[in-house]
């Protein structure tokens, strides 16, 4: 299984970029986390396999969304907004398989699958 995250860059605070993840065939929910270099791995951003229902940190809500495309097989991560304390690489992560249409689970352990990471470096 292989998850390809992309569209990490470089940018000054304020700025946007939009993170994409591949991962056809996967019918399940998926989530974005991100860690800081000395830090752990922190939940970003959740949507449940429907596409139906969100969850965000609260660091982010408001300023990122998380959608789907599920007849692409891709999960995106629109930042806005962008602040230094965003900086961190960010993983995209596929959910184990749940029967609950709207699970939306934050913690690492719910996840089966990470992509590679995609690094985010913003300056102030």
């Amino acid at each position: 299984v292989q998850l390809q995250a992309s569209g990490g860059g470089l940018v000054q605070a304020g700025d946007s970029l939009r993170l994409s993840c591949s991962a056809f065939g996967f019918n399940r929910a998926m989530g974005w986390f991100r860690q800081a270099p000395g830090k752990e791995r922190d939940f970003v951003a959740v949507i449940s396999r429907g596409g139906g229902r969100t969850e965000y940190s609260g660091s982010v809500k408001g300023r990122f969304t998380i959608s789907k495309d599920n007849a692409k097989g891709t999960v995106y991560l629109q930042m806005n907004n962008l602040k230094p304390e965003d900086t961190a690489v960010y993983y995209c992560a596929v959910a184990s398989a749940n029967a609950r249409t709207f699970w939306t689970p934050v913690q690492k352990s719910s996840y089966d699958y990470w992509g590679q990471g995609t690094q985010v470096t913003v300056s102030s």
